[in-house]
């Protein structure tokens, strides 16, 4: 089975066949850095990663982009309101780029964390004015953008196929329906391009048109082409943008080159609690940082990666507790077979990896289907666990295999990692380590049934300000002050 995508362009899944054969040039809108990144993000960012991972892993090139948006995006999302930077630096009283340099330095940290790759590029909209203030200027003279009163606007008329990602159409968007009405706007359904700024504005350039700031969708399709060209393969995204930021960048983008944009268009869902959208306007968002401070990282990518990018995710405790419980169980199984590896000899049979592999592909080619991946891994753990558990002997050979299999695909595509992860400067990730390692010596010591050794490690450890807790769902462990 080949790789297919669910194209939100035209909203079936497509095979995936890129531009240039071996490559694919890749776009992902960036966070507006005015805050500390919150569950939705992960959920989004975390989603591309393995996307990314997965298309490397069949042995594409892949460039990646992702940009950072730290200027022009507006309260509202459409042509009104204020910069949310500027918002926020005004009830922080400090300067706009202060509040971009730490919301920016925050969402690093926290991608870090999630063992999210950073992408290949990451452009800012502040350094790449000039490039936008071109695009603007090829619009103007190709008579698909105009000048008002030291704005400019995207006349929407000019482009027949405006609303061919989202649906929608000029006709529908009536007057004050979506966009606010400005009596300098043609039609109330064209966006800006470059806003004039007030004369309190901090963040401004200078342009032909007025000392201003470009407008959110301008952004994206300047920073877009200037490194992945006219025309890419992949633009993902929040679904909240598919309108109208991603159809107002597609208008753009075609009109000025006059060349197809983007081949595949992905979107991922949004995170939901109680079934409503998890969001700071309606503040019931978690950020990442205080979610770190309950669950382990890896836990809460475990958590997003049960959810398909295209479905929904319920956030609740009880919910990422349980997707706890299941990381601690698959974690502790290879652990477990890690250790049984080291002690193996060359007697005992084989196991048939290929259709597990086989199983964990097809789930990742039918577009990039994570939670039935992780079946998959589930489904090697309940059947190598069985047949431990009755007495078979594999060779070292077969549970070197076996590990090499997680490693490779729920650490290197899922990225759910099944070795140390990196160190921090307390060394951290040689702990956890070597207590994953612990606990699955000591759970085959347990499945031997040599329980005086078993109390001897956890007695041990306790000395150590270390507990264990012995569950169903398997051995969890924690430091005590």
């Amino acid at each position: 089975m080949a790789l297919q995508v669910y194209n939100t362009l035209s909203r079936k899944k497509e095979l995936f066949t890129p531009l240039h054969e071996g490559h694919v040039g890749m776009y992902v809108c960036g966070p507006t850095v005015y805050g500390h990144s919150h569950l939705g993000h992960a959920k989004s960012y975390v989603s591309f990663d393995v996307i990314v991972r997965y298309l490397r892993h069949l042995g594409y090139s892949v460039l990646y982009v992702q940009n950072i948006t730290d200027v022009g995006h507006l309260t509202d999302d459409a042509d009104q309101g204020e910069d949310k930077l500027i918002l926020q630096a005004r009830t922080e009283r400090v300067h706009p780029m202060q509040i971009a340099e730490t919301f920016t330095r925050s969402y690093v940290e926290d991608m870090e964390a999630l063992n999210v790759v950073s992408p290949d590029i990451v452009p800012r909209a502040t350094g790449h004015i000039t490039e936008q203030i071109a695009l603007i200027q090829s619009l103007i003279e190709k008579g698909m953008a105009y000048e008002a009163n030291g704005s400019v606007y995207f006349d929407v008329a000019t482009f027949a196929s405006y609303g061919k990602l989202s649906g929608r159409t000029v006709a529908d968007l009536n007057a004050g329906a979506r966009v606010d009405v400005k009596e300098e706007k043609r039609h109330p359904a064209d966006f800006a391009l470059w806003k004039k700024a007030d004369a309190g504005h901090i963040m401004r350039w200078p342009s032909p048109w007025s000392e201003g700031f470009p407008g959110w969708h301008i952004e994206c399709s300047a920073m877009s082409m200037k490194y992945l060209g006219e025309s890419f393969d992949i633009h993902g995204g929040g679904l909240e943008n598919q309108f109208p930021h991603h159809e107002c960048e597609i208008a753009q983008s075609e009109g000025a080159t006059g060349r197809p944009f983007v081949r595949y268009w992905l979107h991922n869902n949004m995170v939901t609690v109680g079934g409503r959208k998890m969001g700071k306007s309606l503040g019931n968002f978690i950020t990442l940082k205080d979610a770190f401070k309950k669950w382990d990282p890896e836990v809460v990518r475990f958590f997003i990666l049960q959810s398909h990018y295209r479905s929904t995710l319920d956030f609740s405790d009880d919910a990422v507790e349980g997707a706890a419980a299941g990381h601690r169980k698959l974690m502790n199984t290879i652990a477990q077979l890690r250790a049984r590896a080291a002690s193996s000899g060359d007697a005992g049979t084989g196991i048939a990896l290929a259709e597990y592999e086989e199983s964990f592909r097809a789930a990742m080619d039918d577009d990039f289907n994570t939670p039935q991946a992780i079946a998959v891994l589930f489904n090697l753990a309940r059947d190598v666990n069985q047949a431990l558990s009755s007495g078979a002997a594999y060779t070292r050979g077969t549970l070197e295999a076996v590990v090499q299999f997680y490693d490779r695909y729920a650490g290197g595509v899922l990225g759910i990692g099944t070795t140390a992860r990196g160190e921090s400067a307390e060394g951290e990730g040689s702990v956890s380590a070597l207590m994953d390692l612990m606990i699955g010596v000591r759970a085959e010591i347990r499945s031997r049934k040599l329980w005086d050794l078993s109390d001897i490690i956890r007695d041990g450890l306790a000395t150590l300000g270390i507990t264990l807790e012995d569950k169903k769902t398997g051995t969890s462990w924690k430091k005590v002050s």
